[in-house]
């Protein structure tokens, strides 16, 4: 039976990185995959561009944009393999890049260079990865563990499970990281689609949908939480990176409130209005602000009549009031489907922060995405897969 020093289910962003510093240790290391390519989500990862790090990621305002029931977990292993650290191997490898907005780094050419740097990587490390074979069944054994693959069986003395989270399962993901936690005795924290669409009920749908396809620039909030993004109407609901990032935050029942002229003083720029353009409907007012049709949906639904000359500072104050906080309220999100990440996951209590290894099990390793550990948009994600893939890479 074939033995190696570590096995890394998942053949992710994480699941590369730890094996890449777990060869380079000197380790025998197999890197197995149910899928027919390894870095699938690194492939259609910002718009086939991959959003690799986010230069803001280890900074102190950065280690905030982290989501978990105990927020400080990430920050250990962030702090040892930074951006820095990954745009040095990118940079090795020849790849242009650019920073595209808010600290987000992009290939200049297509996502799939950076599957090329971590395959060559893992190669120069001496790494086997076994691709389109499944993990039937894990158990501890007398010095590691036993796993019956699809394809053979063997064992090995460390285990690090990289297998991401529910996400898009187009893409092949599935719950055997939880399975696995549960079975060994860790905890979950509930999972819940994050970075994903919102969606309304059908009645406010059929009152939205003259505006699917409109983007507009906005401040989109939820309790003290607000950011300050491109929103996108759809004929489900909202999409856009407002909208994603705040979705993390939202709970089923919550409304979101909508500020559609940031840094602006909507009052003023009413008063204004009034005064220089009195003959002008609101609608009209308005659509010089806002997308025409953005602006005739606000205009009917105030179902304010008459010249804006004629406004009295009350009902200029309505307006005020839409224009910088509509509030929405969506029924729920398109899901898993389409969810950028994993809310939720490995409980962080029961792991090791420096190393990423389950405390009461010997051997034993949770990274990236299956860990409840989750970024903000814009190349967070990576920088986790990447510093908790190294954290347990050069651990096991």
């Amino acid at each position: 039976m074939p033995h190696y020093d570590v096995v890394i289910v998942g053949a992710g962003a994480a699941g590369m990185m730890a094996a890449i510093q777990a060869g380079q240790r000197g380790r025998s290391v197999l890197v197995v995959d149910h899928g027919q390519y390894a870095g699938e989500k690194i492939r259609i990862s910002g718009g086939g561009r991959c959003n690799f790090t986010n230069v803001h990621a280890t900074t102190e305002r950065g280690r905030d944009r982290f989501l978990s029931a105990n927020p400080r977990f990430a920050l250990s292993a962030l702090s040892r393999y930074t951006p820095e650290m990954f745009i040095a191997m990118v940079r090795e490898h020849g790849i242009s890049f650019h920073e595209k907005t808010l600290g987000q780094l992009f290939c200049d050419g297509p996502a799939t260079q950076i599957n090329t740097m971590l395959l060559g990587e893992m190669r120069k490390a001496g790494v086997t990865l076994v691709l389109e074979t499944g993990v039937e069944s894990v158990a501890k054994a007398e010095s590691g563990f036993a796993l019956e693959l699809t394809t053979s069986s063997i064992t090995c003395e460390s285990l690090i499970v990289a297998t991401g989270g529910k996400s898009i399962p187009k893409m092949g993901a599935t719950g055997l990281g939880y399975q696995l936690a549960e079975q060994f005795g860790l905890r979950l924290v509930e999972t819940r689609p994050g970075l994903v669409p919102l969606t309304f009920e059908t009645g406010a749908l059929e009152r939205l949908k003259a505006l699917a396809g409109i983007a507009a620039d906005a401040i989109v909030s939820h309790g003290k939480t607000a950011f300050e993004e491109a929103l996108l109407f759809t004929h489900r609901g909202l999409s856009g990176p407002a909208i994603l990032q705040i979705s993390s935050y939202w709970r089923e029942g919550d409304s979101i409130a909508v500020d559609l002229l940031p840094h602006q003083d909507a009052g003023e720029v009413l008063r204004q209005a009034r005064q220089a353009t009195p003959k002008l409907q609101l609608q009209t007012v308005l659509a010089g602000m806002l997308p025409k049709k953005l602006a005739q949906l606000l205009g009917d639904e105030l179902d304010l009549s008459g010249m804006v000359g004629d406004f009295s500072d009350k009902k200029l104050a309505l307006v005020e009031a839409r224009l910088k906080g509509w509030t929405l309220k969506p029924v729920g999100s398109e899901g898993y489907r389409t969810a950028e990440v994993t809310l939720g996951g490995v409980d962080t209590r029961d792991l090791d922060a420096k190393t990423m290894a389950a405390r009461d099990v010997p051997g034993l390793y949770f990274v990236g995405e299956v860990v409840d550990v989750t970024g903000w948009l814009g190349g967070y994600n990576f920088q986790w897969a990447w510093a908790s893939g190294y954290a347990a890479g050069q651990a096991a």
